[in-house]
């Protein structure tokens, strides 16, 4: 492939490319043929610029129903400025990147993906992300309504691509930085549907947060208390972290979200130095996330072709511009976005129990905030027990539109901890099964009442 254009015709031309099926490319070595994508390309997210967003589609496996109704996740990184490509090939994709030596790198089947009964589509997000492509960096999005504006060009422009997905379901994915990304994409379809035809809505039917950051003063409150009680610090640790935690908020409270960002991040880096731990991601293990992985498969020139990403661009698993962009964006709330979505539609906040950053705490923290009708009965709800194949898995929380999942044996990478399990709790969410089922909610509703 020549190097990507840079002339008015690219939006065009990334239209075409958008709709090519990859499923009779040539893949490289190590690169099993089932690992190639159903389709993937880019979508341009504004006519009037070069930008677009790269993205991978993966058809359902065992699909249970017609593939015209078989819902289609979209998938979401986080970061801000982290590639979905490493949700794809590290966590919840049909083939994991793996290596015994971390030089000689191949794929082999994930059991545990989500494309197992679902359509998955992995977008790289925001533009400048992965293999998005942004024109100049002044177009990257610093907020939300932004970054919202550009998913929803690409999204709408990808079910438009294929006859296929026109009534499908659609359900956001995400995890960490997306904790704000799915609520704003979510927010922003919901709101575009009300002013379009029913036949033009995009038909979302849920949105699902995994460790996300998504009320960022309420959770950065947590952390000492969560440290201390998790037995990695001691009382006069616990009070030196809560310094920075409160000039983060009294910052916020200025309206200085760039200084309350770095405050954040100072206490980050001291929760680090006093716990010595390898990774505040998931404070049991004993050495980090290997997704530098991911960073070497993609950088092969082959592996690019055989994925349809544009052979010029130089993979990087986080973009610095990115992060950059978003810097004063981080402290910032969209908790009132996800008030609005568990009004309309029905929302999955969870989270792997190991996670320091944007763990179980952080979330219920927030949670508890929310101004919805339904808040205090969901606080009352049954925290139920939550087995997959007879063995615990961790703990559901529901009520109404609104469930929270505390997944064991995971860290901040919960589908890549818990493969089987992320699993069956994103299927059974999705299809209103097993402990979200909400005829087990009203069973509950119903015993409360005669008891009292």
């Amino acid at each position: 492939m020549k190097p990507f254009p840079t002339t008015t015709t690219v939006p065009l031309l990334l239209l075409v490319l958008s709709l090519l099926h990859h499923s009779s490319a040539s893949t490289p070595p190590g690169f099993p043929n089932e690992a190639l994508p159903t389709k993937s390309g880019y979508h341009p997210v504004d006519p009037n610029t070069n930008s677009a967003m790269f993205y991978i589609f993966y058809e359902a496996q065992n699909s249970t129903t017609p593939l015209a109704q078989t819902p289609l996740l979209f998938w979401l990184q986080g970061g801000p400025g982290c590639s979905s490509m490493a949700g794809n090939f590290f966590e919840l994709g049909p083939y994991r990147v793996v290596s015994s030596d971390g030089k000689n790198i191949s794929l082999e089947p994930n059991l545990g993906s989500w494309n197992r009964i679902f359509g998955v589509v992995f977008i790289d997000n925001p533009i400048g992300t992965g293999f998005s492509i942004a024109s100049s960096p002044e177009e990257i999005p610093g907020d939300q309504l932004s970054v919202a504006k550009h998913l929803y060009a690409a999204i709408t422009g990808i079910i438009e691509s294929d006859p296929l997905f026109k009534n499908r379901p659609i359900y956001i994915t995400g995890e960490s930085y997306a904790g704000k990304y799915a609520p704003a994409i979510g927010y922003y379809i919901l709101k575009q549907n009300q002013k379009l035809p029913v036949e033009k809505r995009v038909k979302l039917k849920g949105v699902a947060i995994g460790n996300g950051l998504t009320d960022p003063v309420n959770q950065v409150k947590t952390h000492a208390l969560n440290a201390y009680f998790s037995g990695l610090v001691n009382e006069r640790q616990k009070a030196e972290l809560e310094k920075p935690q409160r000039e983060a908020v009294r910052l916020v409270k200025k309206g200085n979200f760039s200084d309350a960002s770095m405050a954040r991040n100072l206490l980050f880096r001291m929760l680090e130095n006093m716990t010595g731990v390898a990774t505040l991601y998931d404070y049991s293990k004993q050495k980090k996330y290997q997704t530098s992985l991911v960073t070497k498969f993609l950088s092969s020139a082959e592996v690019k072709r055989a994925i349809g990403a544009n052979e010029s661009t130089v993979y990087k698993y986080c973009s610095i511009p990115v992060r950059d962009a978003l810097h004063g964006d981080v402290m910032k709330s969209v908790r009132y976005m996800v008030e609005f979505l568990v009004k309309n539609t029905k929302v999955l906040l969870y989270q792997g129990f190991f996670d320091l950053k944007d763990g179980v705490v952080s979330t219920e923290a927030w949670v508890k905030t929310m101004k919805w009708k339904e808040i205090e009965r969901f606080l009352m709800a049954e925290r139920k027990v939550w087995k997959v194949s007879g063995s615990l898995a961790g703990y559901v929380q529901k009520w109404s539109n609104l469930s929270h999942a505390v997944v064991l044996g995971a860290g901040h990478f919960v589908p890549h901890d818990q493969p089987l399990n992320s699993q069956a709790m994103i299927e059974d969410w999705v299809l209103d099964q097993g402990v979200f089922s909400s005829e087990l909610e009203r069973d509950f509703s119903s015993d409360s009442r005669q008891e009292m």
